[in-house]
C-alpha cells in the first residue's frame, strides 16, 4: 500500500517533497512504535571552543528548522555526557538509536579514532538493515556531516553511503549556522532527509516492534589500517 511521506515548509526553506513508500499494512495510530527523536547526534567530545561551538551551532540550527515537522517528538537526541560505557549507558544509547528516525555523524579524525562513536555508527547500520525489511528507505539512515577532514582523506564509511555534507569551511568566525547563507543549502539537505525518514518511520513501523530489545554491537575495528612503527608521526 502506497503511503506518502510529506514535507512541510520550514522558515526560509521550501521543504515540499513527496516520497512514495509502500507500507506493509495500515496501522491504528495507537499500535505504532514510538518515535521519540527525529535524529540521533553521534559525535566525539571536544574540550575546546572549536568543536563545542560547531556542535552547538549545528544542534541549534537543526532544532530550528526541524521543529515544524514534528508533533510531540524531540528534534534530536544528544548524549551530552558520554560517560564511556556501562550497561545502563549502553542500554540508554541503544534505545535512543532505535527510537530515532536517523542519525547525524559529525565526522572529525577524532570521531573515527574513538570506539564508542564507531560503535554508534555500526549500530545505526544494523538498524538500517532492519528497516529495509519494512519499507524501501528513501536514503541511508546515517547523514555524515564533515567538520574536519583527515589529512589522508575521508574514510569510505563517510563517503561510501551516499550523501554527506562538508562543513569543513566552518570556523569560529562563521557566526550562527542557522543564519549563515553559506551553510543554508546544506542545512536544507539535512533537514529534508531527516524529515523524510521521520514521516516514513511513523507510517511504516511494524506494530509489534520493540526497541527495548535492541542492543549495541561490539566495538568495530578501526576504519583505517594502523601504520607500521616506522611511519613518521
Amino acid at each position: 500500500m502506497a503511503r506518502l511521506c510529506a514535507r512541510a515548509k520550514c522558515g526560509r526553506f521550501r521543504l515540499l517533497e513527496l516520497v512514495s513508500v509502500p507500507c506493509p499494512a495500515r496501522k491504528k495510530q495507537e499500535d505504532a512504535m514510538t518515535v521519540r527523536y527525529g535524529c540521533f547526534l553521534s559525535y566525539a567530545h571536544g574540550r575546546h571552543a572549536y568543536m563545542s561551538k560547531f556542535k552547538n551551532d549545528l544542534i541549534d540550527a537543526l532544532k530550528c528548522y526541524l521543529e515544524p515537522h514534528f508533533d510531540t517528538e524531540n528534534e534530536l537526541f544528544v548524549d551530552s555526557e558520554q560517560l564511556g560505557g556501562g550497561d545502563d549507558l549502553d542500554q540508554r544509547i541503544a534505545l535512543a538509536l532505535c527510537e530515532s528516525a536517523c542519525m547525524i555523524a559529525i565526522y572529525t579524525p577524532k570521531y573515527e579514532a574513538h570506539g564508542y562513536t564507531r560503535r554508534e555508527f555500526a549500530a545505526m547500520q544494523l538498524i538500517e538493515q532492519e528497516r529495509r525489511l519494512w519499507y524501501p528507505l528513501p536514503s541511508h539512515l546515517i547523514i555524515p556531516v564533515v567538520m574536519t577532514r583527515h589529512p589522508n582523506g575521508l574514510p569510505p564509511q563517510i563517503t561510501g553511503p551516499g550523501m554527506y555534507v562538508d562543513f569543513s569551511r566552518y570556523t569560529l568566525a562563521s557566526g550562527e549556522l542557522k543564519t549563515n547563507p553559506d551553510f543554508l543549502p546544506d542545512l536544507d539537505k539535512i533537514v529534508q532527509r531527516i524529515a523524510s525518514h521521520y514521516h516514513c518511520l511513523k507510517q511504516c513501523t511494524p506494530p509489534a516492534h520493540d526497541c527495548g530489545s535492541f542492543v549495541l554491537p561490539d566495538i568495530p575495528p578501526e576504519w583505517r589500517a594502523i601504520p607500521p612503527p616506522h611511519f613518521p608521526r
